[in-house]
């Protein structure tokens, strides 16, 4: 099971070359309002990797959510080829979706250099194996998942263990601070291409940044009170990686206002490198009723 669900990943990532600089992606007929964003950064990604010889990683990418994208039809990922410079590729990335734009990403790729090396620490965290898986945790509270949650733990392509146990109720996030950690790595070998491990990295990044905003406010898990949406995405990434290995996505929101929140993530190896730097705004509209 869990290999199967590494290989849809991986097979979601290899998108068809439909003409120079064109390419299509495959969207899984989930029953969700919108396509997850992850997907669509994560996708666009590897389109603009396709268009360079290889040879630099990606070391940033910036991307704006534009609209909702529809699960179940394809998205057709238009790149541009910016740059070819002496030390940087650059590539702008167009994803349409039945005729309409719904993102928009800029990728930059460059080999690494001799330089200043510094970074700031590690956290003092407990280790994925002292924690509880996220299904097994949920299970534990609810007794059994529903079947939504089930189907969705057995397609789920990431193991994902919150550092701090799960907060179930208003009166146990009263006083939080908008902070969150989770350990992840894909539930299954990814291969050993570089430009799949980053892109693979890119969708599980939007998966959890914005509950650092939603912490002190409302349960992670549950009935949400907002309706909530990524709006842009930025990317640094600083050393090489493996997303089929552990890494600690440690979150935090600096403000929430305006209906809009601000998320930061720094993501460290088991070693306690620092390998990508995160940064996500999101909306937040309340629900009625």
């Amino acid at each position: 099971m869990s290999a199967s669900a590494a290989e849809r990943l991986v097979d979601l990532l290899d998108l068809e070359q439909i003409e120079v600089n064109i390419f299509r992606g495959d969207s899984p007929p989930e029953h969700v309002q919108r396509v997850f964003g992850g997907q669509v950064a994560g996708q666009a990604l590897v389109a603009a990797g396709r268009t360079t010889d290889g040879k630099r990683p990606v070391h940033s990418l910036h991307a704006y959510f534009l609209r909702p994208g529809a699960p179940g039809r394809p998205i057709v990922y238009q790149v541009e080829r910016v740059r070819d410079g002496r030390s940087f590729t650059t590539r702008r990335v167009v994803a349409v979706q039945q005729g309409k734009t719904i993102f928009h990403l800029t990728a930059s790729f460059h080999a690494a250099e001799p330089g200043i090396e510094h970074q700031l620490p590690l956290r003092d965290l407990p280790g994925p194996e002292e924690l509880p898986k996220l299904a097994d945790e949920i299970r534990d509270h609810l007794g059994e998942l529903p079947e939504a949650l089930e189907r969705m733990a057995r397609r789920q392509p990431f193991d994902i263990r919150y550092v701090d146990r799960l907060r179930w109720t208003a009166d146990e996030v009263r006083g939080a601070e908008p902070r969150s950690a989770v350990w992840m790595r894909a539930v299954g070998p990814l291969g050993d291409d570089p430009l799949v491990h980053t892109c693979a990295l890119t969708y599980a990044s939007d998966m959890m940044l914005l509950d650092a905003v939603r912490v002190p406010v409302e349960p992670l898990w549950g009935r949400r009170g907002f309706d909530m949406a990524s709006l842009d995405h930025a990317m640094w990434f600083h050393r090489p990686f493996r997303t089929d290995e552990w890494f600690l996505y440690d979150q935090e929101s600096p403000i929430a206002t305006g209906g809009r929140g601000l998320a930061r993530g720094r993501i460290y190896d088991r070693a306690g490198n620092l390998i990508v730097s995160v940064v996500q705004e999101g909306l937040f509209r309340p629900l009625d009723g």
